[in-house]
Order: structure tokens, then C-alpha cells, then sequence
């Protein structure tokens, strides 16, 4: 049949000329596609770095329909670059009928692990991420939309602003940094973040720390990473790590410092971070899922993505069954074991390229599950008093 979709698995160097080309033109004409993590640059920079990169290339009657990135961890499928890349789908024409199905049928994992899809599918569940959509005002505009509509946040922000400069001088920023040792130290705080709250270190697996730096320093006239910096006289207070292209920004990667929280240093980085590249024509600013509280005050746009683990039935699908079975045997405690690990397995499985990292990642969470539930218990209830 002419009209069958076919699939052919490719390294990304593989693609020739004419491909990039209809790949170039697709993520700048689909709508949908205006995320950095569909821009080609980011699958020919992150193809270098990832292990088990590949990327699918969907044909009908001969004539290519569209492209998906992905990396693969033994018979599990993941979007190229996970467990960082925010949002993923095929990158195809406006009104593309291929399904997240379809996808995950025709690369053949056992698997199929998307966060945040873009693009038809019916599989999973809906989740929300937010944007800033600067009006024509601009970011000026902008802010006096938000600062009438929540005028005290706002004018809290106001006053942390003031009191940063009084403690340790005038604020600055810097945009655009490209310095391979603060992005280390950026790193560095990020992965004693997750350790101090339990969670799986992404950095620890080595691949993704060289993702970060590779697409840092391979700088393009459209598309890029970056850091902002800002500085309160002396003192540099929080940086934040971003990717950007065309007239989208995606802010990734955070990090303040402690002890001025009260001073809110990232909430005032990312205001300047949209007022200056506001200027120079980004006009949206995309904050990735929803969830922190800042968020609402800030964002007045929204999108829906689909999360979903899409299987293939037979062995796979009765393996995972069994395993569920186990651990739900354990009674209580088991299901809160479970539960658990069901959130840190995909970024678990995503970093980790070898059978023996997933293996003692998985032993990690399991651990730290157990410890935060034996916690939880030992925590006397709360009495409330009239």
C-alpha cells in the first residue's frame, strides 16, 4: 500500500541534506513545534552525546512524513536527550496524522516512555506546561498586565529587589555567558539539590553533564544554550541555565543562592532575564510544567502534553505486571514502595545507558523510598487545639 507509514531507524549523521532540510522547515512552519527541543541543531548536538541516539525517519510512498529523535535503553524507547528534554513528538507538516502510537509501534521497543508529547496520540495522561506570551508592550507591558492583576506579589518582589541592593549592592545581569566552569558550578549545585531531596542525580551518569557543556558551546546565528547571571554588587546570587531559539526561550536549569531566599534572586533573574531578551525580540518564554506556586503568578499562556508508557503486549507488559505483583504483596508499604519508584524509574532508566547503572538506581530508590515512609510513620500526628 502507497499509503503505509513506514519507519527507518538512522543515526542523525545519516540524514542527508534535503532531510534537514524538510526538518528545518517543518519545526519553523508547525506551530506546535516552536520548542528549541524540536529545532534540528538541538537532535545534531544531543545525537553526539547521548548514547543510543538514533533518530526514526517515517516515510509514506517513499517520501519522508517525519523524523522522531530518541534514544534507546535496552528495549526501552525515550525522547532524545531524556530526562532533560521537556518536550518531544514527531516533527512533521501542520495536520500530521502520526500517532504516538504509531510511534511507538514502529520503533519496536518494548516501550514507549514520553513526559511531555506534542502531537495526536490517546495513550497516557494530559499534564500542563506554562508560558509567558509577552504582549505587544512587551515585557513592559507585560508587568503591568501581572503587577495590577497581583499587585502585592509584585510589589513584594519590589522590596526584595531593594533589600538585595541594600544588603550587597546594585543588581546586575549578564546574558549569553558561555564560561564551561560556572556551568559546572551550576551543575554541581543542581546535583546536591536532588541528593538532598532523595531523588535520582541526572548528573551523576556523566552523559548529561557533557549534553549541557556540547550545547553551550556550539553556538548558532538561531539557536542555542546559554547562562544568565545575576550579581548583587559583588556577590553572584543565582544563575539560571536556559535554551533558546528563534523567539522562544526555555528557562531549564536554576539556581540561587540559600541564604538570600528572602530576597527571591532567581524570581528577580528570570524578570530580567524577560525584560532583556525581551528587547532583543524573544516574545516567548516557556517555563516548563506546571506546579511551583511563582508560576501562577507569572504565566498567561498554557499547553497540554500527554504522559504516557506506552507497552507492547506479551513478555514485557507480563514482566512489569509481575513486578507490580511483588511489590503490591508487601501490603502497605509495598504500594507506597511502589508508587515511588513508578515516578523515578523513567528518569532512572533515562540517564543510566548501562543494565548495572538502572540496576543500582532503582536499589537507590527503592532505599530512599523506604526511608522517607519509616519517617512519615515516626512522625507524630498533629493535634489541633481550639
Amino acid at each position: 500500500m502507497t499509503d503505509e507509514l513506514l519507519v527507518e531507524i538512522v543515526k542523525a549523521e545519516a540524514l542527508d541534506a534535503a532531510a534537514v532540510a524538510l526538518w528545518r522547515t517543518w519545526s519553523s512552519t508547525n506551530p506546535a513545534l516552536s520548542s528549541p527541543y524540536f529545532r534540528w541543531d538541538y537532535t545534531e548536538i544531543a545525537a553526539r552525546v547521548c548514547p543510543g541516539a538514533a533518530v526514526a525517519v517515517f516515510r509514506r510512498g517513499g517520501q519522508i512524513v517525519g523524523f522522531f529523535p530518541h534514544q534507546r535503553r535496552g528495549g526501552s524507547v525515550q525522547p532524545l536527550g531524556a530526562p532533560m528534554n521537556d518536550y518531544h513528538g514527531v516533527i512533521a507538516p501542520v495536520g500530521s496524522d502520526i500517532t504516538l502510537e504509531d510511534v511507538a509501534r514502529l520503533v519496536k521497543g518494548r516501550r514507549l516512555n514520553v513526559p511531555g508529547w506534542i502531537g495526536a496520540g490517546e495513550t497516557g495522561e494530559e499534564r500542563g506546561t506554562v508560558q509567558v506570551e509577552l504582549p505587544a508592550g512587551g515585557y513592559d507591558g507585560w508587568y503591568a498586565e501581572r503587577r495590577q492583576a497581583y499587585g502585592k506579589y509584585f510589589k513584594d518582589k519590589e522590596r526584595a529587589r531593594r533589600s538585595l541592593a541594600a544588603e550587597l549592592g546594585e543588581t546586575q545581569v549578564r546574558r549569553n555567558v558561555r564560561d564551561p566552569l560556572l556551568l559546572d558550578h551550576l551543575i554541581d549545585l543542581k546535583a546536591a539539590q536532588y541528593r538532598r531531596s532523595g531523588l535520582h542525580d541526572i548528573f551523576a551518569c556523566g552523559w548529561t553533564r557533557d549534553l549541557l557543556h556540547a550545547l553551550m558551546m556550539d553556538q548558532r546565528p538561531d539557536f542555542g544554550a546559554s547562562l544568565a547571571v545575576m550579581t548583587a554588587g559583588d556577590k553572584r546570587v543565582a544563575i539560571e541555565f536556559s535554551l533558546h531559539a528563534g523567539d522562544h526561550y526555555h528557562f531549564w536549569f536554576p539556581a540561587y543562592e540559600p541564604t538570600l531566599a528572602r530576597c527571591s534572586p532567581g524570581i528577580l533573574l528570570s524578570m530580567d532575564t524577560m525584560r532583556l531578551a525581551g528587547a532583543e525580540g524573544v516574545r516567548v518564554f516557556d517555563f516548563g510544567f506546571e506546579g511551583e506556586t511563582y508560576k501562577k503568578y507569572f504565566v498567561n499562556a498554557r499547553r497540554t502534553v500527554r504522559e504516557a508508557v506506552v507497552m507492547q503486549p506479551g513478555l514485557s507488559a507480563a514482566l512489569n505486571d509481575a513486578a507490580a505483583a511483588v511489590l503490591g504483596a508487601a501490603g502497605g508499604r509495598g504500594e507506597a514502595i511502589r508508587a515511588s519508584l513508578r515516578r523515578r524509574w523513567s528518569t532512572i532508566e533515562a540517564c543510566e545507558a548501562s543494565p548495572a547503572g538502572r540496576l543500582r538506581g532503582a536499589a537507590a530508590a527503592a532505599r530512599s523510598a523506604v526511608a522517607k515512609l519509616a519517617s512519615r510513620k515516626k512522625t507524630p500526628a498533629r493535634v489541633a487545639h481550639a
